[in-house]
């Protein structure tokens, strides 16, 4: 089948969504599909049987586009815009599978050329651009309006997670197939390495992941202060995030008296995730926007280490109480739960064990290989080749 698969990031990145296309790009090139890719001019450019890179021209003076909305990547989506016209016209695809907000450029080449296209849900863009930019809040109605027009003009609607499936469903969406993402642990560890081992040293609680505001680290670093004051014995080690927010939130964590009891260890590769996690005693997500389920939450369990979140939907779609210790998201109850979880070796090799048979029953390559082949081999009944 002739796809063109519309990416608008940095392209290839070790972060969510462009590690989520990078799994798709793999189950495409091995189904045998010719796939071209369009993408922003930064990033790594990894190899596939089958596939296509292209980037959209350089523009100057814009470098490192964040996740998430910019100006940066307004400008970049509107070259993307562009250069995907000529794309179509070119490639001649039989359906275009657009990640986020990509799907309102799908939109017009649907109007244009008669390009059936899938809709890559990976959050719900109009809550995640008045989150980001509170001050855009009057526009939600028109944001919300857009975001259904193209929800009900896909062929199908992939989303992450069953709460933006809810959302593309009252939107109208025609066929929704939810598309999980995945633990990125490979391989998957035994069972005897997933066990919790109780030490004599300090309990070390663990955050990976970008430093965005979505991500709660303005919760977790009050809430990692209150615990500390009762219990002494713990630790704290951040992974990920960009220079700036990594020195902004060392700032904040020493202004807390927590200099060398919090470590900033910022980027690290995909591939060291595993020893990363390894080292953990304790993984914390403590994200307090958005609906889609966080990435690392698949790999966390996957770890077979306990995992400590917040009781919001961005977790509780798919944490329970019986695979995670889950919290109120406050600083209170965050510092309740690591309080209790520090203290309590056989609550956190209890949970560490169901989490790990939980991801490995749905939240494998192997599963997401298998929905996302089924769908395409359905799309292939369902389409035919663009005429121009």
């Amino acid at each position: 089948m002739k796809i063109l698969l519309l990416a608008p990031h940095p392209f290839y990145r070790e972060r969510g969504t462009p590690i989520a296309v990078d799994r798709m790009l793999r189950v495409l090139s091995d189904g045998g599909h010719d796939v071209d890719v369009l993408t922003f001019h930064e990033g790594d450019s990894p190899s596939y049987p089958n596939v296509t890179l292209h980037r959209i021209p350089s523009p100057p003076g814009i470098r490192d586009v964040p996740p998430g909305f910019s100006a940066k990547k307004l400008v970049c989506d509107a070259l993307m815009f562009f250069k995907g016209l000529g794309l179509v016209r070119r490639t001649r695809p039989q359906v275009i599978h657009a990640v986020e907000e990509s799907v309102f450029m799908a939109t017009e080449y649907r109007v244009l050329f008669k390009v059936p296209f899938v809709y890559d849900m990976d959050s719900c863009l109009s809550e995640q651009l008045v989150d980001k930019k509170p001050w855009l809040s009057f526009g939600t109605p028109a944001f919300r309006w857009l975001e259904a027009r193209a929800t009900r003009g896909a062929l199908a609607v992939v989303p992450v997670c069953r709460s933006l499936a809810d959302t593309a469903e009252r939107y109208g969406a025609r066929r929704v197939v939810v598309l999980p993402d995945i633990s990125l642990l490979d391989p998957a560890p035994t069972r005897d390495e997933t066990d919790v081992v109780p030490g004599n040293g300090d309990t070390q609680f663990m955050y990976i992941g970008n430093l965005e505001s979505y991500q709660g680290i303005d919760l977790m670093l009050p809430a990692f202060s209150l615990a500390h004051q009762r219990c002494a014995g713990i630790r704290l080690v951040v992974i990920g995030g960009r220079a700036a927010r990594v020195k902004r939130y060392a700032r904040a964590s020493r202004g807390m008296g927590l200099e060398g009891i919090v470590e900033f260890r910022g980027p690290r590769p995909v591939s060291a995730i595993a020893d990363h996690l390894r080292a953990a005693d304790v993984l914390i997500s403590p994200r307090t926007q958005g609906a889609n389920t966080p990435m690392k939450i698949y790999s966390y369990l996957h770890s077979g280490k306990p995992v400590l979140a917040t009781r919001l939907p961005t977790h509780t779609q798919v944490l329970t109480d019986e695979i995670a210790f889950l919290a109120e998201p406050d600083a209170e109850s965050m510092a309740d739960g690591m309080v209790t979880l520090a203290g309590d070796a056989d609550l956190r090799r209890r949970l560490g064990r169901s989490g790990h048979a939980y991801a490995e029953q749905h939240h494998t390559f192997d599963a997401f290989r298998k929905t996302l082949g089924d769908l395409y081999r359905d799309l292939e009944t369902a389409v035919t080749p663009y005429r121009g």
